[in-house]
């Protein structure tokens, strides 16, 4: 138990020194997606399934979200910057909002 708990300090005392805040926020709204997405499972299980679609849209919602935010913070990491050349910053933001946009429209329209 010891060696776990000093394993988690020295983990969040790295993550805190060396992680840019640009990072750190990509990693919240991550928590945030995750946390939706298992509130909703949650929810399904002991309410049930009547509104199908609705469950289904809600969840592919938050997957393809928590999926698009971690392909921005691989391009936007800056130890990562070899891997991708010609991607800056602001195109990789561009392309999320863009995918959300289109991820979106398809979600409104799986409701009916």
């Amino acid at each position: 138990m010891n060696e776990f708990k000093s394993a988690s300090n020295a983990l969040l005392s790295t993550y805190i020194k060396d992680t840019p805040r640009s990072l750190k926020l990509i990693d919240s709204y991550m928590v945030y997606v995750l946390l939706t997405g298992i509130i909703q499972f949650v929810y399904v299980c002991i309410a049930g399934t009547f509104p199908n679609n609705a469950f289904l849209a809600g969840f592919i919602s938050t997957v393809a979200a928590f999926v698009l935010a971690a392909n921005l913070r691989m391009q936007t990491n800056p130890k990562n910057a070899s891997q991708f050349p010609t991607t800056s910053p602001e195109r990789a933001f561009a392309d999320f909002i863009a995918c959300n946009v289109v991820v979106h429209f398809a979600v409104a329209n799986f409701l009916g």
